[in-house]
C-alpha cells in the first residue's frame, strides 16, 4: 500500500530540467539521471532517510534541527512534555483540526506554530499562519475580524475588508482562547469549518477558504459545553485531536533548563553576555509552584537579569514568594488605616483573593466550575485570577 512517508528518488535515462522540477513538485525527494554514480546515490538516500527521521523523531526538542529547518524549538526533557511533542508531530502532517488544552502561559501558541511548521502548509514557509486571540477582541467586532465585511455593511465600513479566515487561506489559523468566543459567532465558525466557506458581513455569496484550524483554550471546554456555555457540536468539531500541554509544575527539571535558556537570552540582550543561575537560585526555582507557567518564569528571569548586580542570578534577584515559606495573612493583619473606603477595599480584596484561591483548590483548578460556585462569569474569574496573581 502507498505510504506517504516513504521518500521517493526519481531516476531516469531521459530526464530534463522541466521534468526534474515537476517531479519535485509532485513530492519526489530528489531526481537523478542515468548513468548514476553509486556514491552520489548513497548520499541522496542518506539525505532522504534523514528527512524521514526528521518527521518521526522528537525534532521539536532538537536545537540543531530548529536552527536548520526553522522549527519553533520547544525546550524540555520531561516525559509529560515529550508526550505532547510526540502527539504534535504525529498529527502535524495531517490536515486534522487540533485542540490545544492547557493553563495560561504553558506555550500553546508555540505548539500551534509547530503544528503549522511540520505540515505541508508550513514546510516551505510560504503559507500563512494567522493567530487570533478570541478573548482580546470585543464581542461587537469579533465577527468582522474573523470573517470580514463588504463596503457599506455598517457605519464606517468604507471599503471591503478580508477577515482572518481569508487571510489564512492556504495556511493555518490559530484561534487562541476559543472558549471566549460568543455563542452567536460559534455557529458561524462551525459552518466555516464544515463547509470551508465564510460569509462576509454584508456579503451576498460565501467565500471559499482552504485552511487548517488549530484552536487553544485554558478552559474546561467540555464542561462548558455541558453547561450550555459552548456549542457541543462545535466542541466535537474542534476536539478531533486534543493535545494536553502540561503545566510547568508537572515538568520536573524542565524549569531549570528553561531558566538557563532565558538567562542566556536576556543576559546577552541586556548585559552583552549570558547570565547564569547560582545553585541557590536553582533550588528556589524548583521550590516555586509557577502558577503562571513558562510565561511567568520568562518574566521572572528577565526581571532578575535587570536587577542582578552581576551575571550570576541569586534568589533575591528572582523576587519569588513561595507559598510554602510564607503563611497566608489573616484578617487581623489587614491594614485598616486611612479612609473607610480605602480600608473596605483592602478587606474586600483580601476576602476575594482567599475565596477564589479556596474555590480553585476545591475544584482542582477547574475554572468553569469555580466560576459557577462563586456566582461570577468565567471572564470575571480570569480577570481576578490575573489581578490577584493566583
Amino acid at each position: 500500500s502507498h505510504d506517504p512517508d516513504v521518500p521517493v528518488v526519481v531516476m531516469t535515462a531521459y530526464g530534463s530540467i522541466d521534468e526534474a522540477v515537476q517531479a519535485m513538485k509532485d513530492g519526489a525527494h530528489d531526481f537523478l539521471q542515468k548513468p548514476v554514480d553509486s556514491n552520489h546515490l548513497l548520499l541522496l538516500i542518506e539525505r532522504a532517510l534523514e528527512a524521514r527521521r526528521l518527521r518521526t523523531e522528537n525534532v521539536l526538542l532538537r536545537e540543531e534541527w530548529a536552527r536548520r529547518y526553522g522549527f519553533p524549538r520547544i525546550i524540555g526533557e520531561s516525559e509529560a512534555l515529550k508526550r505532547a511533542v510526540a502527539e504534535t508531530q504525529r498529527v502535524a502532517p495531517t490536515d486534522a483540526t487540533v485542540l490545544l488544552l492547557g493553563e495560561s502561559g504553558t506555550g500553546k501558541e508555540l505548539f500551534a506554530r509547530a503544528v503549522h511548521h511540520l505540515s505541508a502548509r508550513g514546510e516551505k514557509n510560504d503559507k500563512p499562519f494567522v493567530a487570533v486571540n478570541c478573548a482580546a477582541i470585543p464581542e461587537t467586532l469579533i465577527e468582522s475580524e474573523l470573517f470580514g465585511y463588504e463596503r457599506g455593511a455598517f457605519t464606517g465600513a468604507n471599503e471591503r475588508r478580508a477577515g482572518k479566515f481569508e487571510l489564512a487561506s492556504g495556511g493555518s489559523i490559530f484561534l487562541d482562547e476559543i472558549g471566549e468566543l460568543p455563542l452567536a459567532v460559534q455557529g458561524k465558525l462551525l459552518r466555516a469549518i464544515e463547509e470551508k466557506t465564510v460569509d462576509r458581513i454584508g456579503g451576498r455569496a460565501p467565500v471559499p477558504v482552504d485552511i487548517r484550524i488549530i484552536a487553544a483554550t485554558n478552559r474546561d471546554l467540555e464542561g462548558a459545553a455541558e453547561a450550555g456555555e459552548f456549542r457541543r457540536d462545535l466542541f466535537f468539531r474542534l476536539a478531533v485531536f486534543p493535545i494536553e500541554i502540561p503545566p510547568l509544575r508537572e515538568r520536573g527539571d524542565d524549569v531549570v533548563l528553561l531558566a538557563q535558556h532565558f538567562a542566556q537570552k536576556f543576559g546577552k540582550e541586556l548585559r552583552g553576555r549570558a547570565a547564569v543561575l547560582s545553585d541557590a537560585a536553582i533550588v528556589t526555582l524548583r521550590a516555586y509552584a509557577w502558577p503562571g507557567n513558562v510565561r511567568e518564569l520568562e518574566n521572572a528571569i528577565e526581571r532578575a537579569c535587570i536587577l542582578a548586580d552581576g551575571l550570576t542570578l541569586e534568589p533575591s534577584d528572582l523576587s519569588l514568594k513561595t507559598a510554602t515559606k510564607e503563611a497566608a495573612p489573616t484578617l487581623d493583619e489587614i491594614d485598616l488605616t486611612g479612609a473607610l473606603a480605602e480600608a473596605t477595599d483592602r478587606v474586600v480584596r483580601f476576602v476575594e483573593r482567599r475565596k477564589i484561591a479556596e474555590a480553585l483548590q476545591a475544584y482542582d483548578n477547574n475554572k468553569t466550575r469555580t466560576a459557577e460556585s462563586l456566582g461570577v462569569s468565567y471572564k470575571t474569574l480570569l480577570t481576578k485570577i490575573k489581578d490577584y496573581n493566583l
